[in-house]
């Protein structure tokens, strides 16, 4: 775990890259566990998160570039964890926000957006605050 610096300040920051294939999905849900815990989530607000974490590597898998990289950034600032995962895609569509997919997100992690890079990386944002209502 390295810190950066950024316009919140110094804050925790943890980078995981692998193949966007779902065995490797489970590195990133351990990883999510284990930075929940150090920020003293809940058990139910861990598991919340590693579901969420899934979900959403689970949409960027279905259209990801084959043998391409799917990218995985923590940052740990105060009490909430904020998850970045992408990947480049052969569509370059952000996801659909009325499907089933997207309620479970936000229903899990709080704050929950998408962006599209001009090279059609697709990229979803999970925002999980400890102790806070999944639901805002």
């Amino acid at each position: 775990m390295s810190q950066i610096d950024d316009d919140l300040g110094v804050q925790d920051f943890v980078e995981v890259r692998l193949p966007a294939a779902g065995a490797y999905l489970s590195v990133l849900r351990t990883a999510t566990a284990g930075l929940a815990a150090r920020l003293d989530f809940t058990l139910d607000e861990i598991e919340d998160l590693r579901i969420a974490v899934d979900e959403a590597c689970a949409i960027l898998l279905q259209q990801a570039v084959p043998g391409s990289v799917l990218s995985c950034e923590f940052r740990l600032v105060g009490d909430s964890l904020k998850v970045t995962v992408s990947a480049p895609t052969t569509d370059g569509k952000a996801p659909e926000r009325d499907t089933f997919a997207w309620t479970v997100l936000s229903a899990l992690a709080g704050e929950v957006d998408s962006s599209v890079g001009e090279d059609k990386t697709v990229t979803i944002s999970l925002h999980k605050k400890r102790g806070g209502s999944a639901a805002h």
